[in-house]
């Protein structure tokens, strides 16, 4: 039976170097759905995705079909980039309505146990890079970061905090938890 983790985070915590070590490492790896989303859109010219009626459920959309592409792999253990719990947190950070079914599927993730229920919170760094995609300002990923903490908890999840350090020494706590 394949063992799905959730990694999740505020932007800019580092979850994408640490996941792409965990990849090198031979781990099965499931990329996010609205950073791509995000990315996406603004190749075609807009601006502000997040901004557009119905982001919330493009993501959540490319959340679950990338979860069932994952399903199909003969991955031991998958770390993957977020979940539609992280979406149902960014509606609400985004002050936008959260759509009956996504509640529906992130209380499916718990309830199914469709991932294990613990999930790698991966702590700030004290401080965020902005990017293209990623254009947040550190005190607003303090507060994203708490909306998240409490939506997992709100929804079951327990929590393991990948405290500040280096990539090497994230992963290695990352691994022993999974062991």
């Amino acid at each position: 039976m394949v063992k799905r983790y959730i990694l999740t985070g505020a932007p800019g915590a580092g979850k994408t170097a640490i996941l792409r070590r965990l990849e090198l490492d031979g781990f099965g790896v499931v990329e996010e759905a609205a950073t791509d989303l995000i990315a996406a859109r603004q190749a075609e010219g807009v601006a502000e995705p997040w901004r557009e009626p119905g982001f919330v459920e493009a993501v959540a959309a490319l959340q679950r079909q990338r979860l069932e592409h994952a399903a199909r792999t003969a991955d031991e253990i998958q770390f993957h980039d977020r979940s539609a719990v992280c979406t149902v947190a960014l509606a609400r950070y985004l002050a936008l309505p959260c759509p009956d079914s996504l509640m529906r599927e992130a209380r499916r993730l718990r309830r199914d146990g469709v991932f294990e229920g613990r999930v790698l919170f991966v702590r700030n760094l004290g401080f965020v890079e902005p990017t293209a995609v990623r254009r947040i300002r550190f005190e607003e990923t303090l507060r994203f970061e708490g909306i998240h903490e409490d939506t997992y908890r709100e929804l079951g999840f327990d929590l393991l905090f990948v405290e500040r350090g280096s990539v090497a020494d994230r992963v290695k706590a990352i691994r022993a938890a999974c062991r």
